[in-house]
Formats: C-alpha cells, structure tokens, sequence
C-alpha cells in the first residue's frame, strides 16, 4: 500500500464497532482490565455510549483476537490464559513470525525502512518508563511488519497471535521486560534493510523465544470495569 493509499485508510472515521473494539483492546493490553475481569455489556455500553449490541460485537472480535472469553450463560471476560498455554502461544508466534519475515524479502524500501526505524525509536525511548505501553508498541511493531507482507492471511494469524502474546506478557513478564526489545527490534530491522533475510528470520525466531522467557507468575488485581473503559472514551473523545 503506498503512502497515500495507507494515509486514506488510516483517515477513515472508525465504526462505532470498530472504536469500542479499539478502546476495550487499548484497555486490556494496557492492563487495566485484567485477567479474568469480567466484561459486562451494559457497563461497556455505558461507557462508551454505544449500546449493547455493538458491546457485543466488539467483544466477538476480541474473543476472535484470544483476549477476550465468551462463557455460556455467564458473559464475557478478560482472557486468562495459564503459564503453560502462553509458552504454547509463544511457539507458534515464533515459526509464523519465521515465515512472515521471508516474506518481506525485496519489500523494504528506503522509506519503509525509515518507518520501521522510527517505529523502534519510540520504543527506545519508552525503555525502563511504561511497560504497558512498550509492550503495546513492541506489538504493533510485529502487526505492522505484517502488513507489509502483502499476505492477508499470514497477517490475519500474526494480529491474532501477537494479541494473545500480548496479553501473555501483560499478564507474566517481569518489570522492564520489554526493554531489551527495541535492541532485539533494532537489529532485526537492519538486517531486513541489509537485505539479510536469513539472518533477520534467525533474529526473529531468537527474539521471539527471548520475549516468552522473560514471564513470571503475576498477581491480578481488581478494578471497576465502568471507571477504567469511561476514562478510555474520556481520552479518546479529547483526541
């Protein structure tokens, strides 16, 4: 997609599906809502002024996304996924993430290579600040390598897969744990604009294993679910 096609795109006003959709996955991976927090429709409609068929639909899209778990007769809540399935997670995320970087081989040019060196300054400078919102970047990273690939299918897999991994690392990684990747990131976007593809896949599989071996058991903790997605639409209006 060239730049003025991609700007277009971005300018489209979002649905009111799609900005709830947004906010409620901004408000999972920030981890204000967290594991096993149940997602009431009504409280979601209240929020963010939509009603609760549109609460619904966004909460299907995330539940598609793994962050989201629809329970028969009980709602919808915040993913919860154990240790052991995040590590499985990880293991697909690394051969996918494989295959998509052999897939950017003669995409990159002079001016993708300077989004994608942007890209990972922003994340630098959020070293040792934000977790939440480094692991939020660190993940757009990866979806808008995706995007590139001009594969919709393998994007469609990335998007779901880094949201679960996401989740995962909100959930277990320790402090500053997303610190080492914008160095990991870094290194892999040189050797894509080196034209290295072996070793940029080399660099990714590694950086991939090295992201699930920074988890730990967390501690969840409790929160209102109407104050923290009130304050999202809060925030969102204002922008």
């Amino acid at each position: 997609m060239t730049r003025d096609k991609k700007a277009i795109a971005e300018e489209r006003p979002l649905t009111r599906t799609e900005r709830v959709h947004h906010l409620l996955r901004l408000a999972i991976l920030d981890q204000q809502l967290g594991p096993g927090v149940r997602l009431p429709e009504d409280a979601i409609g209240e929020a963010f002024g939509s009603s609760r068929t549109i609460a619904r639909e966004a909460l299907g899209r995330l539940a598609v996304e793994g962050l989201v778990e629809l329970k028969p007769n009980r709602g919808a809540f915040v993913a919860n996924p154990s240790l052991d399935e995040g590590r499985g997670i990880f293991v697909i995320r690394a051969a996918l993430e494989r295959a998509m970087i052999k897939e950017l081989a003669g995409r990159i040019d002079a001016e993708t290579a300077e989004n994608l060196r942007e890209m990972v300054a922003r994340e630098a400078a959020l070293e040792g600040r934000s977790d939440a919102e480094a692991i939020r970047l660190a993940g757009e990273f990866h979806l808008h390598l995706a995007a590139l690939c001009g594969n919709a299918l393998l994007q469609r897999y990335i998007n779901e897969i880094v949201s679960r991994c996401s989740l995962v690392m909100a959930m277990y990684g320790r402090p500053h744990s997303a610190d080492c990747g914008a160095r990991e990131h870094r290194e892999i976007v040189e050797a894509l604009i080196a034209g290295d593809i072996d070793r940029a896949a080399d660099l990714m599989e590694h950086h991939v294993e090295e992201v699930a071996s920074r988890a730990q058991l967390g501690v969840k903790k409790e929160c209102d679910v109407r104050s923290v997605l009130a304050d999202y639409a809060a925030r969102a209006d204002k922008g």
